[in-house]
């Protein structure tokens, strides 16, 4: 097959450290165009990132015939929106992370990728890590017994001011939550790849130290379907960050304390040792390597719809969802 050709919706942080350097260095890759809502600035981007086009609105750029897939890059509340219309247009779809504000969006997406016959992904790039392929084998290979309980904090400390461009994420209508829908929806998609599919759910969020229309810390609890359970904390108002997994089993344990990094630390009756499983220095890369595959091999990506679609339903839960 001939390269990918590539559109890219939304040049924010994430597609410019990430996407958009992944989509023009992969040798199976063409980026061919990107949208911003801003011409000027689509123009630059386009041009920093070897782009041959530029659009400002994003339904010309799904008009483009030459693009065969679409990286969707912008405020979850517009996903839905443009995955729909990228997949009713024939093009292949790997959307940012989280897949869309709710549910039935998410199903609106599955759907349309379905009927319309392109490939659906979704950006969570954490299931290509090393480190969580080898704490899965070690799992596997029964040397900590049984998974008794996943323990996972993410925090980031975040309070921008009204001008920075990511504000958007305190604005529940265009980000869907806080920290817990922002950054817990990666954890979230962890541990079930770790532990499989979650069967109860308890949750707590609150605004702690920030009046804003989003919770800046919560906790869940989960209970998996094979009887582990966890607790996920999230938060931007502790000063501190944090990155980290463990996992305690009936033999032994696992601890990760920077995910980032791919270091971690095992326990069992034969004593501790350290292992390094460093992940790729553009973590998208491995996600759009895979997806590009797919696509070539006509099969399922990696991380597909369903996935998303799994971790919507959990993070309902954790608010209170209908």
């Amino acid at each position: 097959m001939k390269q990918l050709a590539w559109g890219l919706i939304g040049c924010g942080e994430i597609a410019r450290k990430r996407v958009a350097p992944a989509l023009r260095d992969f040798e199976d890759c063409d980026l061919v165009a990107v949208s911003r809502r801003r011409p000027e600035l689509a123009e630059s981007f386009a041009t920093e990132f070897g782009a041959r086009k530029w659009y400002a609105a994003w339904p010309e750029l799904l008009r483009d015939q030459e693009i065969d897939a679409v990286y969707i890059a912008t405020p979850v509340h517009l996903h839905a929106d443009q995955a729909v219309a990228a997949a009713e247009a024939g093009k292949h779809v790997l959307c940012e992370k989280p897949m869309a504000m709710n549910v039935s969006e998410c199903d609106r997406i599955i759907t349309a990728c379905r009927m319309n016959k392109v490939k659906l992904g979704v950006a969570y790039y954490r299931r290509f890590y090393p480190v969580i392929e080898r704490v899965k084998e070690i799992i596997q290979s029964g040397e900590i017994g049984i998974p008794v309980l996943a323990q996972v904090n993410a925090f980031e400390p975040f309070d921008p001011e009204p001008t920075h461009p990511r504000h958007w994420l305190l604005q529940k209508d265009r980000s869907g939550g806080g920290p817990m829908f922002d950054f817990g929806c990666h954890r979230i998609e962890l541990l079930t790849n770790i532990l499989g599919p979650i069967a109860k759910v308890k949750a707590m969020t609150s605004k702690v130290l920030f009046d804003r229309e989003v919770e800046d810390t919560a906790m869940a609890l989960f209970q998996f379907e094979r009887g582990a359970c966890g607790v996920l904390s999230v938060t931007h108002a502790a000063r501190e960050p944090r990155d980290t997994l463990e996992i305690y089993g009936s033999l032994g344990s696992i601890h990760v304390p920077v995910l980032n990094e791919g270091t971690m630390r095992v326990r069992d009756d034969q004593g501790e040792r350290t292992e390094a499983h460093s992940p790729n220095s553009n973590p998208h890369a491995p996600l759009i390597k895979d997806f590009v595959a797919a696509v070539i091999e006509d099969r399922e990506p990696a991380v597909g719809g369903e996935i998303g679609r799994a971790v919507a339903k959990i993070e309902a839960e954790i608010y209170g969802q209908p």
